[in-house]
């Protein structure tokens, strides 16, 4: 761990373990597993690693001012950190652009799009802060 142009990573501890436990579970299932059960073992990895994970939180999805559906991410990390997981042969831009709007639309600052593709890993880390300012809810 460290720090980018000095200043500290932003929830720098629980995306190193987030992380950790994304490549561990890749060593032992590759791309192998639908979606589900790599949901399901990676909330049994993160907890073993001493996170609090949440899987029914629905977020609302605000439209000037007005509450206009909800979003239900695949996890969220300790009540700050945001994650999409994937099971496919690899990320599209569509994959990318989807999520980047699901964290724009939400209070949280940090997410993961994770994906236990059949060839490698992919792990998108999103930071959604400053901007944020610019396209309120």
């Amino acid at each position: 761990m460290g720090t980018k142009g000095g200043e500290s990573l932003l929830y720098e501890r629980k995306s190193y373990l987030f992380r950790g436990a994304c490549f561990d579970l890749y060593k032992n299932f590759g791309g192998a597993f639908k979606e589900r059960v790599v949901h399901n073992a990676l909330i049994i990895e993160l907890e073993h690693r001493g996170l609090k994970v949440d899987t029914e939180k629905r977020i609302p999805v605000v439209y000037k001012g007005q509450k206009v559906g909800t979003y239900a991410p695949d996890l969220i990390i300790n009540d700050v950190i945001v994650v999409e997981l994937k099971v496919k042969p690899f990320l599209t831009g569509e994959d990318e652009r989807q999520f980047w709007y699901y964290l724009r639309s939400s209070q949280y600052k940090l997410g993961f799009l994770i994906n236990f593709g059949p060839s490698r890993l992919q792990v998108k880390r999103r930071i959604y802060d400053k901007a944020r300012k610019q396209y309120p809810h």
